[in-house]
């Protein structure tokens, strides 16, 4: 076994490849960029011909993984958790349909939001979809679950989701490799319908879904990722679930946990491991990252009218946050890790836009286009544009989710607010804006909608942007008049004549586009020094 020094999002990359991976399919997207990333400048994927460009969104990504798992091909689609619900039609549909190849869906979740919008835990959806979970508890189980993964797809013909957090995306280990596999042979479904969710071939996948469960259950058990260890002190039993394993054994380096331990790794719930704790144990503490998913579980499967099951629910560990080695030692009554505390004189500072970006002069264009008018009628998407809610500038009402500027704007239209504005990035346009447009358009409704084009994916790193080049075509093509479509340069030589153009648009009684393109500094830069 060779070793590489590793992120855990490389990890993951470096196994699929290992594993036989023909194709990745993913949208940017914190903290599950750097698989994508990974692939794109590996040698050994380029020699091996993996497919790997960015989609359009989350549900192409899916849906293209799908389809070249139907072709009998490895496939893995990777995405953040909120990207999840973008692809939950076809993540959802996939257990029904089966795969042919083997697919593995990974989602990187975000506790304590540090980059999103909630902290929602993709555990969840696999359950909700009743198809196998992985949560791996180490970077090196993260390498060989991949493997596990594809095999487990083939084997019960249902996709796998593996489920990470941020500490195991972005924290780095050294992790030994396993021989390679190769790419398998192209080979389309033995059922004609399989992939046809028609409703009378749809019941009968379903009813295939249901009977692989008694399997998956099985596979939970004897897998080896859920394992048992018994301990002196009966007191308590834990439940670790994947990297909280990590933050349990920190507390007892160089000698063994007293309490009976199940590590938890892989989903559904074994529930002869937890009869088993639950025999031993009156009082059980779930340590999990994320929703209390595990700990409302065992409430369910634990048959004991005395047994205790403790965890976020109850107050043992806090209802929001990620958890931290800390927050363990707490709720183990252990002395927390002797860290020292952040000096007072280190002040926070908060994100800002970087020097000379094109937003910043697109949102002084837009305040001043909207003196005399009340605040409160801006709807911003997601992006760095975002940062256009925090001072200086205080000039977005809104942020909820991708795509979702340019249909609230038009809502507060249908309300009768005018004018009404929507902001939003050529990526995130590409990604979800296009319907929205296409509603707006189709009633003319009062809205104008500035798409701010940086010609880039400029928040999660400069990732190319589905959009770039085509965002004016896309704009008439859905039917906006062409006189509605003003394309601006954000710089402050044309300050004024910004200004000009958004105040006409916003007196217009129908549907405005304004692009404003400018490249992003920051790609700018990396490409002036190539």
């Amino acid at each position: 076994m060779s070793k590489r020094l590793l992120l855990g999002d490389e990890v993951i990359a470096q196994a699929a490849i290992d594993a036989g991976l023909s194709g990745i399919y993913a949208y940017p997207g914190t903290p599950s960029t750097e698989i994508m990333e990974y692939v794109q400048t590996s040698a050994e994927a380029k020699e091996k011909g993996i497919r790997c460009r960015w989609s359009a969104n989350e549900k192409t990504a899916m849906e293209a993984a799908l389809g070249m798992s139907y072709c009998g091909k490895r496939a893995m689609v990777c995405m953040k958790h909120v990207g999840l619900n973008v692809a939950a039609d076809a993540f959802i549909n996939a257990a029904v349909t089966g795969v042919n190849g083997g697919l593995v869906v990974v989602a990187a979740d975000d506790p304590s939001m540090h980059s999103s919008q909630n902290e929602q835990d993709s555990r969840f959806y696999g359950h909700f979809a009743m198809i196998p979970t992985l949560e791996p508890s180490s970077q090196q189980e993260a390498y060989d679950m991949m493997f596990y993964a594809f095999d487990l797809s083939e084997k019960t013909g249902i996709p796998a989701l593996v489920r990470i957090t941020t500490r195991m995306a972005h924290s780095r280990t050294d992790v030994a490799l396993r021989e390679k596999k190769a790419q398998k042979a192209l080979k389309l479904p033995d059922d004609p319908h399989q992939f046809v969710l028609l409703p009378a071939f749809a019941r009968r996948r379903y009813k295939h879904l249901l009977e692989q469960q008694r399997t998956l259950a099985q596979e939970a058990v004897t897998s080896g990722y859920n394992t048992f260890t018994d301990g002196d002190d009966h007191s308590l039993g834990i439940v670790a679930c994947g990297i909280a394993c990590n933050y349990l054994t920190e507390h007892f380096a160089g000698t063994a946990c007293p309490y009976p331990v199940v590590k938890l790794s892989q989903y559904p719930v074994p529930q002869s491991l937890i009869g088993e704790l639950a025999g031993r144990c009156n009082r059980i503490l779930v340590l999990e990252d994320g929703y209390p998913l595990v700990e409302e579980r065992l409430k369910g499967l634990t048959a004991h009218p005395c047994l205790t099951v403790c965890g976020r629910l109850d107050g043992a560990l806090p209802r929001d946050g990620e958890l931290t080695p800390d927050i363990v030692a707490r709720a183990l009554g252990l002395p927390p890790a002797n860290i020292r505390p952040v000096p007072e004189v280190v002040a926070n500072r908060p994100p800002t836009f970087c020097k000379g970006c094109g937003h910043t002069d697109m949102f002084y264009a837009l305040s001043d286009a909207l003196q005399g008018h009340t605040p409160g009628r801006v709807f911003s998407d997601i992006g760095c544009y975002t940062l256009g809610a925090l001072p200086p500038h205080l000039s977005i009402n809104s942020c909820v989710d991708m795509g979702a500027s340019i249909t609230m704007a038009k809502g507060a239209a249908d309300a009768g607010l005018s004018p009404v504005v929507a902001v939003i990035g050529d990526s995130t346009f590409a990604h979800s804006g296009m319907t929205g447009l296409l509603d707006v358009i189709l009633e003319n409704a009062p809205v104008l909608i500035i798409i701010s084009d940086n010609l880039t994916t400029g928040m999660t790193g400069g990732q190319p942007s589905s959009a770039c080049g085509v965002i004016e075509n896309i704009c008439l093509g859905l039917g906006l008049p062409r006189e509605r479509l003003k394309t601006l340069t954000p710089l402050k030589k044309y300050h004024a004549e910004n200004v000009q153009a958004l105040k006409e648009a916003m007196q217009y009684k129908g549907t405005s586009v304004a692009v404003f393109r400018r490249e992003c500094v920051r790609t700018a830069a990396r490409r002036a020094k190539k």
